[in-house]
């Protein structure tokens, strides 16, 4: 008798945690900046409303020397990186290692990728593409981008919050932090994941669906 009620108070004590894990549903954060706005309800009170940052607008021409916009993006998920096609420190590591999320979402048309290049002299769309086909990513589904270094650079430290600069006195002429920076459907930033770090690109890996989730609602 007392071991069949320890069998019950432990199916009821898993009925509970698994009750309390499908309420408590993770959500990932919205990163950057944020405002308040002073909104009417309809009930004629008046609320409070958030203003997340988000990313603009953009023009940019992809490896098929093709403008691609935020338009391009519309009703997706995607992650964005900053890179160039020279560079022989983190920027191999870290597209091998979004090449392999790429693949593990190649299936699933709401998820995206977008690659800037930071190399505004060399890397033109000829470039890129040649740097994708070798990569295995020449796909809709993975942009690779050229544009005016002003306009990359500011959407780059200022919307992404990645920091990337020309430098002189480094070996291949640019620094840039290897972030890979998870944007939602309403264009919001919700992770930036190292890209040289196994543990954080599978960190990425794990929150995707997540995210998939949250837009689904």
């Amino acid at each position: 008798m007392r071991h069949q009620s320890s069998v019950i108070c432990a199916i009821l004590l898993s009925a509970t945690l698994f009750a309390s894990s499908c309420k408590e549903e993770r959500k990932l954060p919205i990163y950057g900046l944020r405002d308040t706005k002073t909104v009417k309800n309809s009930d004629g009170t008046q609320g409070v409303d958030t203003i997340y940052q988000t990313i603009p607008a953009f023009k940019f021409l992809n490896q098929d020397s093709v403008y691609i916009t935020n338009d391009h993006f519309k009703g997706k998920i995607y992650i964005a990186d900053f890179f160039f096609t020279s560079c022989t420190s983190i920027c191999p590591i870290m597209h091998r290692n979004l090449k392999m999320i790429s693949d593990k979402f190649k299936n699933n048309p709401d998820v995206m990728f977008l690659s800037h290049t930071i190399d505004f002299k060399y890397d033109t769309p000829s470039v890129l593409k040649k740097y994708a086909q070798k990569l295995g990513a020449d796909s809709p589904k993975w942009q690779f981008v050229y544009g005016p270094k002003d306009s990359v650079y500011t959407l780059a430290g200022k919307s992404y919050l990645v920091a990337v600069n020309a430098d002189s006195t480094n070996r291949d002429g640019y620094v840039h932090q290897g972030f890979l920076v998870l944007i939602d459907k309403d264009r919001r930033i919700r992770g930036a994941y190292d890209g040289t770090n196994p543990e954080q690109v599978a960190q990425l890996e794990k929150d995707i669906p997540v995210l998939l989730a949250e837009d689904k609602k």
